[in-house]
């Protein structure tokens, strides 16, 4: 005889908590929302649309009022004029207010007046239009005054324009650049080198150095802090000093080569390929090394001693030692600081923008993000290409913690 448990439900208690702790972070969903999934979902849209950088500003019609002056003849000139200079307005009209004192004297066929308002009707004005409205005046008081009170009321402009950010229009041709562009694949080469050789070097000499460290002895904390200004140094300050070390002409670096006799003549290290690309690669793994080392070093202190008296009291080598007994330990961490300082790495700009701006084989995909949205004003390819970052390190992260974090048993 068998007895069935009846399924668990969830009382009246357990209900009431759930809904405070989704109430408890309702503020923390909206923000994270609204700080990061809102400019995602930006992305992508404009990513798929022919937006250049003059098309972020709306299309609209601008009408500015002045009076002036020419011997005795005194009128009120309109400057109209479209923002766009490709796409049309519509049913363009604008009303101005005519303040006491002014009197129109000759209106156009397509303006009038009404209860000191005038109202003039343009119709379709297309993409770069610009054109003056005089109106002659005459005026009750002194020119003076009447300036300051015209040019005081602002004119009331309507239109409808088509703006590229919200019509229906949507194209693949800013991802077809991409794809196609003959230095593609060398972006994304120079992408993947930058970042995996990166990653891995910072976190060899972190753990080279934590292995250092990981022992008391004299001056261990001023070691500790010199360690850590590559990392908290300004990252212009640092990118200076190395440009100038490094240069051609004026660096100590190069001299130094000259005249141990290494180098015949002075070499270019952030000018030429392939030395520009493993130059901005060993910065990045010297800036940002120390990250990694104090993450290492606080785990390696963590581990308990025991394991390693038992070690030497069974005759292991000091190598047997770290690759058994510290590797195991580490792996956890390893494997974090490996997913963070990928995608860091990946996304990272400023480095190389200041050391090399991208040219001789540094181009990576951040800098191009910036030059196609920038440079060329292509705003659309440069979200396309931002895009394609989202998705590569979007696909990395799950790849590595569905299988490499799983492996490891975090």
């Amino acid at each position: 005889m068998t007895i069935s448990t009846p399924p668990k439900t969830k009382g009246a208690l357990a209900k009431r908590e759930a809904r405070l702790a989704w109430g408890l972070l309702l503020p923390t969903i909206s923000i994270v929302s609204l700080v990061i999934v809102l400019p995602l979902l930006a992305i992508f849209w404009i990513s798929v649309k022919p937006v250049g950088l003059a098309d972020l500003r709306p299309v609209s019609a601008v009408v500015k009022e002045s009076l002036r002056k020419r011997d005795d003849a005194v009128r009120i000139e309109y400057r109209i004029r479209n923002s766009s200079q490709s796409k049309p307005i519509e049913d363009v009209s604008f009303s101005d207010t005519i303040p006491d004192g002014v009197a129109l004297a000759e209106l156009p066929e397509y303006c009038s007046v009404s209860a000191a308002t005038l109202s003039c009707e343009l119709g379709t004005i297309e993409g770069g239009f610009s054109e003056r409205l005089r109106i002659p005046v005459t005026l009750a008081g002194d020119y003076d005054s009447a300036e300051e009170v015209v040019e005081a009321s602002l004119p009331l402009v309507q239109g409808k324009g088509d703006s590229v950010l919200t019509n229906t229009e949507f194209t693949l041709d800013n991802f077809k650049r991409i794809f196609d562009s003959k230095e593609f694949m060398s972006v994304l080469w120079a992408t993947v080198f930058y970042t995996v050789v990166g990653t891995i070097g910072a976190l060899l000499v972190g753990l080279f150095a934590a292995m250092l460290l990981n022992r008391r002895f004299k001056g261990q904390g001023i070691l500790r802090g010199l360690y850590l200004f590559p990392y908290v140094s300004p990252i212009i300050a640092v990118a200076f000093t190395w440009v100038t070390l490094f240069d051609p002409f004026s660096g100590s670096f190069n001299t130094l080569l000259v005249q141990m006799g290494v180098a015949d003549e002075p070499i270019n290290f952030f000018g030429q390929k392939p030395q520009a690309l493993i130059m901005v690669t060993v910065f990045e793994i010297w800036r940002y090394f120390p990250l990694s080392f104090l993450f290492i070093l606080a785990r390696m202190q963590s581990i308990d001693t025991d394991m390693y008296e038992a070690a030497d009291m069974d005759g292991a080598s000091p190598f047997q030692k770290f690759w058994y007994l510290s590797v195991p330990q580490l792996l956890g961490i390893l494997s974090v600081l490996f997913l963070l300082r990928f995608i860091w790495t990946f996304n990272k700009f400023d480095d190389i923008f200041l050391l090399t701006g991208g040219n001789a084989g540094t181009r990576t995909l951040t800098v191009n993000v910036y030059e196609q949205a920038f440079a060329i004003s292509n705003i659309g390819a440069g979200a396309a290409v931002a895009v394609v970052i989202f998705a590569v390190l979007l696909s990395f992260s799950v790849f590595f913690l569905k299988y490499v974090s799983r492996e490891e048993g975090l």
